[in-house]
């Protein structure tokens, strides 16, 4: 036990850089790949046929492969065509461009699950599709949308543990480097997953009561009926 009290004195400061690291990913993954999701999904939707068709084959392409393939082509395969990115930027776009495929599914779901109805009311009022689209359609969207919403947060947490192997120093890479310089590996990726279950502990309550202020009573039963 005073063995690992020892090793945590010397392991905390490394994991709680790590840590930040691990959120840095999270957070540019995640606005990133809203960025890309929510125009994504709204296009595949409303878009006409070129723009769904675009939005679809992005979203299959980055849902449809591995995240960690997404990465190696970004940061081994474009130097090939004389496109060097540094391991952060590689990692940053790797992420957020597969979220915002995985961002698109989620509010394309949620603006098909609002009543065409509305819209329909909202056309024989002279309002336009867009102002319809905007003030009528997105907010219930974003509503209903929000759990799914908080899964992704979840999940890019967890997903970012990838990037060590591009060497950029997050929560698993210190893991990794601690493990080897104490050959002590059961105790420090046991520490590594306290810090993770700990980090998605505390979004999963943020989330939980983000979405029972944000929840409209009767509206997460309304369903498509197209």
């Amino acid at each position: 036990m005073e063995g690992y009290l020892n090793f945590l004195r010397a392991a905390i400061p490394a994991l709680n850089q790590g840590t930040v690291i691990t959120l840095e990913l999270t957070l540019v993954a995640l606005a990133a790949g809203f960025i890309l999701g929510f125009p994504a999904a709204v296009a595949r939707v409303y878009g006409g046929r070129l723009l769904a068709a675009l939005s679809t084959v992005y979203t299959e392409i980055f849902r449809g492969t591995p995240v960690l393939v997404q990465l190696f082509i970004i940061y081994y395969g474009l130097p090939q065509f004389g496109l060097t990115l540094p391991a952060y930027l590689a990692a940053f776009i790797a992420l957020g461009l597969n979220s915002g495929a995985y961002q698109a599914e989620y509010f394309r779901g949620a603006i098909q699950a609002i009543s065409s109805g509305q819209m329909m009311a909202a056309r024989s009022l002279g309002i336009s599709q867009l102002k319809a689209i905007l003030y009528i359609i997105i907010p219930q969207a974003f509503r209903l949308a929000l759990p799914a919403w908080s899964n992704e947060v979840v999940s890019m947490v967890k997903v970012t543990s990838i990037v060590y192997l591009i060497a950029v120093p997050d929560l698993m890479t210190r893991a990794k480097m601690l493990s080897s310089r104490y050959f002590n590996p059961i105790e420090t990726y046991l520490t590594a997953a306290v810090y993770y279950l700990v980090i998605i502990g505390l979004i999963t309550l943020v989330m939980n009561y983000i979405e029972r202020r944000s929840r409209i009573p009767g509206l997460e039963l309304e369903v498509d009926t197209r």
